[in-house]
């Protein structure tokens, strides 16, 4: 289970955040949307990295840019994982 400590939105609002679990690998990252930022939330399965993985395997959830969405985006991932959604 990924928990809410190791994702931080003040490092997510200058850099990606990446890192895996069981399988499932994720990237939170900084984008935009018509009400301004938010952050991007990408999962997709393992071996390979965000950039050499194909953009088919690849499912992106858009959250808040702040703490709540922080735990928001943690348990979509979660859900994710359990239903097995990254493969």
């Amino acid at each position: 289970m990924i928990s809410p400590e190791i994702i931080h939105v003040n490092y997510i609002k200058k850099e990606a955040q990446t890192g895996s679990y069981c399988g499932m690998r994720y990237r939170l990252s900084k984008g935009k949307n018509e009400e301004g930022d938010c952050m991007d939330v990408t999962i997709w399965p393992e071996p390979f990295c965000f950039v050499k993985t194909p953009a088919e395997q690849k499912t992106t959830k858009q959250f808040s840019l702040t703490q709540e969405g922080c735990l928001e985006a943690v348990a979509w991932l979660n859900e994710q994982h359990k239903k097995g959604s990254y493969r």
